[in-house]
């Protein structure tokens, strides 16, 4: 087969066995993947390439599995404006998305003991305000004048099977420093002044700080949990006892106070 013939050979995908339309592959380590199979993938998985077709239907399973999770999840509190993070606190899950039909995206549900980490990212971008001049030339004030547009990443770390990473953007647009109110290089303005950096600032925070926090929290109640319980003298009966999980004694069930 020649080159011409290569190039519009049909390809079939090798999750689903349907047909791989032109420009619609995606290459798998062993196989191919076809647009729809990777459009069910998770939003922040990004090893498909050196992904087997195995690893794949082993993804694609795992993320039927979470529609049920997502069927559940109770929607206690949000952070964010476009990408939002949506907390079932009850339930100690988190979901990172942008979508409004949450049964349509499917976005992955993790436990709050998934979280490894979270930092934030404020990246600043400088630009020069320039003029025309009266020769119609574009050229700088003198001093040269800038502002300034800010972006706020949220970066959590979790220990998942499929990515270990969620980054996301919680303005939907740059914060910018207005070139009205731009001043000299020599005096930068102090971005705390403006209204929207400060608001997403303490929104990072929150979210950094609810994260780690809970992630604490249910760590130390699992620790709790398993930890060997020892036998008391219940102030009730007088026996000694294990106290339950309600910390009632085994034998006359009054409270023993553990």
């Amino acid at each position: 087969m020649g080159l011409f013939g290569k190039i519009f050979e049909k390809k079939i995908c090798s999750i689903c066995d349907g047909e791989i339309g032109m420009l619609g592959n995606r290459k798998l380590e062993d196989g191919n993947c076809c647009k729809n199979c990777a459009a069910k993938l998770s939003p922040f998985f990004s090893d498909r390439r050196r992904s087997t077709v195995e690893d794949i239907k082993a993804q694609l399973e795992y993320r039927e599995e979470n529609k049920k999770a997502v069927a559940a999840f109770n929607t206690t509190r949000t952070l964010g404006r476009d990408m939002k993070i949506l907390f079932d606190e009850d339930a100690k899950k988190f979901m990172v998305t942008k979508a409004r039909n949450l049964a349509e995206a499917n976005p992955d549900v993790l436990d709050y003991t998934m979280v490894t980490g979270c930092d934030i990212d404020i990246d600043e971008d400088t630009s020069e305000e320039k003029y025309t001049n009266n020769e119609g030339n574009y050229v700088s004030h003198n001093p040269p004048i800038y502002f300034y547009d800010y972006d706020f990443n949220v970066i959590i770390h979790v220990n998942h099977p499929y990515f270990d990473t969620i980054k996301f953007q919680l303005n939907p647009s740059s914060i910018r420093i207005n070139p009205d109110n731009a001043v000299p290089a020599s005096r930068k303005p102090r971005p705390d002044t403006n209204v929207d950096y400060r608001e997403y600032t303490t929104m990072a925070r929150e979210i950094k700080e609810l994260l780690t926090s809970a992630r604490t929290q249910v760590r130390e109640e699992v620790a709790a949990a398993n930890k060997p319980k020892t036998a008391i003298q219940c102030p009730c009966c007088g026996a000694t006892t294990i106290p339950d999980a309600n910390g009632c004694c085994e034998f006359c069930g009054g409270a023993t106070g553990a």
